[in-house]
């Protein structure tokens, strides 16, 4: 008898709808066709003994199973259920209530028939309801993801004669069916609860305050350079306490990622907070980016829709940080194989530190640098100029003196901070909503640069001293206008003016190139 079950296969952080096939004939020997790979081709094993401990025969008969369209490779234990289900069915050992062709099942067995959760829920439940099915079942700790798509049924079982049984009778043991458990309340909540520092636990740095500020409200990329000690690291984390929450697009999209990645906290599910990704020095390009024989995504995608932080940015192998040029640019980054090209989304905001030099005491208003001036000079080149020009705000940061570290003065309130970074991200959103694209002043192109970036006549005379005296190149023309577009935003200003200008353009400090050259 030929039972057709429905499945799905990840391919990136997407997911492709799997047609199982499986038919017991007369013969003998069991068969996996289609492309499995080592743990699919075990999973008659894991079936064989899952079967038995729930009451159930393996057929002794000829089974052949595959796994369709053929050439697509599958990887991973979640077929075991599908094909549990099938074998069942197709030995005739059940008559099920609901037609198996309206459901999409996935899940890992053990051998008592235990059901283990999977990754890629999110994925698998937005392609079963694009695919038109009316139900996904799945392992129940995977019930909680899944249902952020609605519109579908889920269901979720912990063993598979739970799951036999409601195929039986279309009655669940228990209330398993879940069509939205995302709460936009508890979102603001979570994102705003968070264990790294908040901007007004740190004493004094107003204009680096202020250039978070201005990062967080337009989507910016910002550079922090400065001795150590001087509070950069802390700086970089208190961000994400004045990022706005994620809303419901972002949210799916994050928790797809993490989903894919296996990163998904079992006991929460849903990715409610924006991720901070602060990687080691030593991490490798591939997993900066992201791919592998099986391509995952690395960690750029996994700080989509929030933060990665580079501290001490010069220590990583250039090769690593300058593949960062195109997903900066995009949002996105391609990932190609000999049988397969990706697309994982990457729209971050990039934080970098560094020393100014390496005994890292060159702008320290107190202590001797000892290296040279080329010295000097081979450090900052580390870092490449292609590289700079991408990221908007170049800020110098100074340690603190030790009258402004014991003041009695009130900092400026991190939640008063995000509300002003939420109205002017409101902004944006319904100014660039019209055109489909980018909702942040960062990821404007250029023809939105031209509609929404208008300067008056003091603002356009000294933005053109600025390029012609530090001999700006033309993407850093356009990154200035991006950055005095969020700062007008900010001050609830439809027209960018010269004020708006020559702030902006005082976050450009490492364009200048007198900057590590007045080494004595």
């Amino acid at each position: 008898m030929l039972v057709k079950i429905k499945g799905s296969a990840l391919l990136g952080i997407q997911a492709i709808l799997i047609t199982i096939e499986i038919n017991v004939s007369m013969g003998q020997g069991y068969s996996i066709v289609g492309l499995p790979d080592s743990s699919i081709k075990e999973s008659l094993d894991r079936t064989e003994s899952a079967l038995k401990a729930n009451g159930f025969h393996m057929p002794r008969t000829k089974i052949l199973i595959n796994l369709s369209p053929a050439d697509l490779k599958k990887t991973g234990a979640a077929f075991d259920l599908p094909i549990a289900i099938g074998l069942i069915a197709a030995s005739e050992q059940l008559t099920s209530y609901i037609p198996l062709h309206q459901l999409l099942l996935m899940g890992e067995l053990g051998l008592d028939g235990l059901l283990y959760p999977i990754k890629g829920a999110l994925a698998m439940a937005l392609q079963a309801k694009l695919e038109g099915l009316t139900a996904l079942i799945l392992p129940i700790e995977n019930v909680k993801e899944a249902s952020i798509i609605e519109g579908i049924a889920i269901y979720g079982f912990s063993q598979l004669k739970e799951v036999v049984q409601f195929l039986k009778t279309g009655v669940s043991l228990r209330n398993q069916t879940i069509h939205s458990a995302f709460d936009q309340s508890t979102n603001l909540s979570k994102a705003i609860e968070q264990p790294l520092p908040k901007l007004e636990d740190i004493k004094g740095q107003a204009h680096c305050k202020r250039a978070l500020e201005i990062a967080s409200a337009g989507g910016h990329n910002l550079i922090m350079i400065g001795p150590p000690g001087a509070g950069k690291t802390m700086l970089a984390k208190s961000i994400v306490s004045i990022l706005p929450p994620l809303n419901i697009k972002e949210a799916i999209e994050t928790t797809q990622i993490y989903s894919v990645s296996n990163k998904v906290n079992i006991a929460e599910q849903l990715c409610y907070e924006r991720p901070f990704r602060q990687p080691h020095h030593t991490i490798s390009a591939i997993a900066m980016i992201g791919g592998g024989s099986y391509p995952q995504p690395g960690e750029i995608s996994l700080a989509h829709n929030g933060v990665l932080f580079l501290d001490e940015l010069p220590e990583f192998n250039r090769n690593v940080i300058e593949v960062l040029r195109q997903p900066m640019e995009e949002g996105r980054v391609h990932i190609a194989r000999a049988k397969m090209n990706l697309v994982f989304p990457a729209s971050f905001i990039l934080i970098a530190s560094m020393n100014p030099c390496p005994c890292g005491y060159y702008t320290h208003p107190l202590k001797d640098c000892t290296c040279s001036a080329p010295t000097i000079q081979k450090y900052i080149h580390k870092i490449s100029g292609p590289l700079l020009d991408r990221i908007d705000l170049h800020i110098e940061v100074a340690p603190l003196s030790y009258q402004t570290l014991t003041a009695a003065q009130s900092e400026p309130n991190a939640l008063d901070i995000l509300e002003k970074v939420r109205k002017a991200r409101n902004y944006q959103a319904q100014r660039l909503m019209e055109d489909g694209l980018g909702l942040t002043n960062a990821q404007m192109n250029p023809s939105q640069l031209k509609k929404y970036c208008g300067i008056d006549k003091a603002g356009a005379s000294l933005l053109q001293q600025a390029m012609e005296k530090f001999q700006l190149s033309v993407r850093s023309h356009d990154r200035i206008l991006k950055v005095s577009r969020t700062i007008a935003d900010l001050a609830n200003c439809n027209q960018i003016n010269a004020a708006h200008i020559s702030e902006a353009i005082q976050y450009r400090c490492l364009d200048r190139s007198s900057w590590g050259t007045l080494k004595e």
